[in-house]
């Protein structure tokens, strides 16, 4: 239980301020708390029964956590399970947007939601839209864990205006293009582009496909693994939706057949690797296989291996698969993310809007008709 002492009882005070004649203190957790001074009983009987019940409901805020928010950002990064390159990611948040600016300087406890809107704004000036949204996203969701731990009685991430963003529409690859671009590999390279543009697979899927992931017989290829970037060990895919069967293209079976005739597979069946056997670094492929094979078949600058797999995407799309299907191919979590990303692409979408509102109006001008004629009138 709290109580309330009357300092000027207090006979080692020297001097008496009548503003802070009666101190509260309560206990949280088997700790006795300050809770402040105040000039009436009545006002610390108030402020009392205030902490008490707040106590009481869970929904108790240490008025002197000190915590700032930089600090909060690190404790809240260090519990989220990340994989490694969304860890890196964020900790560059930390390190470059949030601790070296007034915001990350802050008290959690403090922040206002003018404070984040100054932050956000300054932000801006030096990051992309796209790259600004992640970041406030991020902090955000640090602030809703403290709510959601009673660290703050609210988040100060309210009504925030963000820099207008539209993002850019892809124009995908065409048929000749990747051609030229195998064409422009060295040979024992090119099946690596027309597995990928045929398959639609992340890199690190590509540099992880194995003998026995590939299915001749049955026309299919199966994703299990992918390389990781830093490391070129062999771990599980981005997602649980990415562990995936492929259907097999006769033009990537005769083009993986032509590698392996050139290019026998590694000893643990690896198809992709260097002249030890190894996986390739993700680096070395894009930057020093890729990237000159791009300039030599003088494609758009900035071609990178990921729009081999928007190549697929698209060509599935145009020859009429559903989104769902394009999304469980391309092993994403969700469809939405397909929709948002190639619905320009979905071919005859115009003829079916069309389709869909006279086929509407059409049925109701029949069942008009009809009805007039029941009851002896004219249609």
């Amino acid at each position: 239980m709290g109580h309330i002492r009357d300092r000027w009882g207090d006979p080692t005070r020297a001097g008496r301020n009548p503003n802070s004649r009666y101190q509260v203190k309560y206990r949280v957790d088997g700790r006795e708390k300050q809770g402040g001074s105040f000039r009436t009983l009545a006002e610390a009987r108030r402020k009392l029964i205030e902490l008490e019940a707040s106590v009481h409901r869970g929904q108790w805020i240490d008025p002197n956590d000190r915590t700032l928010v930089a600090e909060e950002c690190r404790a809240y990064a260090a519990t989220r399970p990340y994989g490694r390159s969304t860890a890196e990611r964020v900790d560059g948040y930390v390190r470059n947007h949030i601790d070296p600016t007034g915001l990350g300087a802050r008290r959690l406890s403090s922040v206002r939601p003018s404070d984040v809107q100054v932050w956000v704004t300054e932000r801006s000036t030096m990051m992309a839209p796209s790259t600004l949204r992640a970041l406030v996203k991020f902090v955000r969701s640090v602030f809703a864990a403290a709510v959601l731990d009673n660290r703050i009685p609210r988040s100060p991430f309210v009504r925030i205006t963000l820099p207008r963003h539209e993002q850019e529409r892809i124009v995908p690859l065409t048929v000749d293009q990747v051609r030229a671009l195998a064409a422009a590999m060295l040979p024992k390279y090119r099946a690596m582009v027309i597995t990928q543009a045929g398959l639609g697979v992340r890199i690190g899927e590509l540099l992880a496909l194995r003998v026995e992931d590939v299915s001749f017989l049955r026309r299919s290829a199966r994703v299990e693994h992918q390389i990781d970037a830093h490391t070129r060990e062999r771990v599980p895919p981005k997602t649980p939706r990415s562990r995936r069967t492929i259907p097999l293209p006769d033009v990537v079976s005769a083009a993986l057949a032509e590698h392996l005739q050139l290019q026998p597979a590694a000893p643990d069946g690896l198809l992709f690797h260097t002249r030890a056997g190894l996986p390739y670094w993700h680096e070395y492929y894009t930057q020093k296989v890729f990237a000159p094979a791009v300039a030599k078949a003088k494609l758009p600058p900035g071609t990178s291996s990921h729009d081999l797999r928007h190549h697929y995407a698209s060509t599935l799309l145009a020859a009429g698969e559903s989104v769902i299907a394009v999304a469980e191919r391309l092993g994403h979590e969700n469809a939405t993310l397909v929709l948002t990303t190639y619905g320009h692409l979905v071919q005859g979408a115009e003829d079916r809007t069309r389709k869909a509102v006279d086929g509407a109006w059409n049925v109701r001008s029949d069942a008009s008709e009809v009805a007039a004629t029941a009851q002896g009138r004219p249609g």
